[in-house]
């Protein structure tokens, strides 16, 4: 089967829209039809149904966005890694949440790209089930979350703390007067999820929930309101008097965790990687091996 025959099913499935598609990939929707159905009579089951006049996935369809995505990513990973052949240099991927790159990793780029010139990086913003299946897979080599994977297959290593503090537009007042009035809901894993419960309970209605600390402080910078953001994220703007600590004890901490593959085939330079980062970031203080817990 054609990897092109994923990329237009992928396409489709993104915008809902076979013209879209078309136009994203130079072809003619004629030819994303036929892609379509030939990759339908595959496997031999329907990908795409019109449901008042939108188009959505079949179950099926849904089903194969995960190995459609695999396919394509791996053909990308050949190319690459044939084009990097000449140059000596090795490839290695790295994908994180988007609140893992807002809250810690965009720091460290540079870190590690000057720390290990003899490597090609491939950087990657994906959700949490997107990396989990592309560690396993070995799509990816490293993956960079808030929370460990709990895989007999996978290493998850804590590489450092991140100080989430609640911040506001307005000074001067309690928790439950910031939550009261365009609260952002940030997604900061499912250690934050379980605390933030505690702490708080159901009362409170947020105006906005998202995964992107990036965009709950553009939010509250624009809309005014309250979030919780890293310290380094919101610390600026607070010196400038635009944010305001919420009055009482509210920060919460979050691990970063490392997550690898065992058996992958660049382990070494993963861990290269890694001790790069330790270099300029808080001192890890476990490591998580599934196999090793079950023992």
């Amino acid at each position: 089967m054609d990897v092109k025959v994923f990329k237009t099913f992928l396409e489709v499935a993104n915008t809902r829209h076979f013209g879209k598609a078309a136009e994203t990939l130079y072809i003619t929707q004629a030819a994303v039809s036929a892609r379509i159905k030939q990759l339908e009579e595959f496997v031999d089951a329907p990908l795409f149904e019109r449901i008042r006049n939108n188009i959505c996935l079949t179950p099926a369809g849904e089903r194969l966005i995960p190995y459609a995505t695999t396919m394509v990513r791996a053909m990308q990973q050949v190319k690459t890694d044939i084009s990097l052949a000449e140059s000596q240099l090795i490839q290695l991927s790295i994908g994180a949440t988007p609140n893992v790159w807002d809250a810690y990793f965009q720091n460290y780029l540079t870190v590690i790209t000057k720390g290990l010139p003899e490597l090609a990086f491939k950087t990657e913003m994906l959700g949490i089930r997107q990396l989990h299946s592309s560690i396993l897979d070995n799509t990816l080599n490293l993956a960079l979350t808030f929370d460990p994977f709990l895989s007999n297959e996978v290493i998850s290593e804590q590489i450092a703390n991140v100080a989430l503090v609640m911040v506001t537009t307005k000074g001067n007042i309690t928790a439950e007067q910031a939550m009261a009035e365009n609260y952002v809901y940030v997604d900061w894993g499912t250690q934050f999820s379980s605390e933030h419960d505690a702490k708080y309970g159901k009362s409170y209605i947020p105006k906005l929930v998202t995964s992107t600390g990036r965009i709950a402080l553009d939010f509250i910078l624009s809309e005014g309101g309250t979030a919780y953001l890293p310290n380094a994220l919101a610390e600026p703007f607070i010196e400038s008097g635009e944010l305001f600590k919420v009055k009482g004890k509210h920060a919460l901490t979050r691990s970063i965790y490392a997550v690898y593959q065992k058996h992958n085939r660049l382990v070494d330079t993963i861990e290269k990687v890694i001790n790069v980062i330790d270099q300029s970031s808080p001192k890890r203080s476990a490591v998580i091996d599934m196999a090793s817990t079950n023992d």
